[in-house]
This record gives C-alpha cells, structure tokens and sequence, in this order.
C-alpha cells in the first residue's frame, strides 16, 4: 500500500502522515526532507540558489525514486508536488491519493510562526498578505488537488478517519 498526502502548505501533512505509518506499520517519508537530505541544504537555500523552477525538477525526481524504491509507504509530498511535471499523475497510477482540505484562515494561523523556512510564503509581511497569497495560490492549487480520490477535511482528518475513509475506498473499489 501506498498512501500520498497532498494540500497546502500547513494542511499537517507530516504530521498526519507519520501517524498513520505507524497505524498502517509502513515507512513514512517526507518528500520535502528528502530532497533537503539529498540535496544536503535546506529547502529555502535551494530557492535562493537554484531558483523554483531548479527545486520542482528535483522535487519531481526525488518523488519518482521514492516510488521506485517503496512499494509500501505513507508519503508527505510537499504543497506544490501535485502541480508540477506530471507529478499528480505519477502519484495516481502509483498508489492512493488523500487531498488534506484546510481553510485558509487555518492555514494562516499554522504558517505565521515559521513561514521564513517555507520560500514561497517568506516575503509575506504580516497575515493579511499571507491570507491573500494562500488564497492564490490554492484557488491555482485547487485543480490538482481536487482530483484526489480521497478528500479529508482539516478538523475531522484524524489517522483513525483516515483509515476508516481508506478502508471504504478499498471496498468500494
């Protein structure tokens, strides 16, 4: 089994997602700390150097071993994974796909301590102009995101709904 983890940044992807490793005993893996491992630097020192257009090649790469190397995983992807170089698609043919629905307004309120160490949301000054951005960027974001079979809406995705939404999928199918 498969799991893949999509949404917003701050949608708690990495934290749902090691839960539900250890609920489904599979390995966890966080694209994003892969590719900061591969890459041996940080993620906002890849996008100062390297540029976004740099990052998403690698991004799209590294997504692309981790699949060929694990045929059982829970996977974090990052919040753009979806929406680059035919990722969505990959992730789809691959393994089950569970979009994390949150609000913006939550959103916000997760990202506003440590936006500085996520590079497409630093240069907002205060939390107005991060509710705006956010919001751009999921109205782009939506159409990708969407098209996961599963969907699970922020205040109620817990590892055990996410494993009774799995479960239902799976039998359905």
């Amino acid at each position: 089994m498969r799991l893949y983890l999509i949404g917003m940044p701050g949608a708690g992807k990495t934290t749902l997602g090691r839960g539900l490793a250890v609920a489904y005993e599979v390995p966890f893996v966080d694209l994003d700390e892969e590719i900061v491992r591969q890459e041996n630097r940080s993620i906002p020192e890849i996008f100062a150097t390297e540029g976004e257009a740099y990052f998403r090649q690698r991004e799209a790469a590294v997504l692309r071993e981790v699949i060929a190397q694990k045929e059982q995983m829970v996977l974090a992807t990052g919040g753009g994974t979806p929406c680059f170089h035919n990722s969505l698609e990959v992730l789809l043919e691959t393994g089950l796909t569970l979009y994390l629905e949150v609000p913006v307004e939550k959103l916000v309120s997760r990202i506003l301590a440590v936006r500085n160490s996520r590079p497409l949301l630093a240069n907002a000054p205060d939390a107005s102009a991060l509710i705006a951005q956010l919001t751009e960027t999921l109205r782009l974001r939506h159409q990708f995101y969407t098209r996961a079979p599963l969907c699970c809406q922020a205040a109620t995705c817990t590892v055990h709904a996410v494993r009774q939404l799995v479960a239902q999928y799976q039998a359905s199918a």
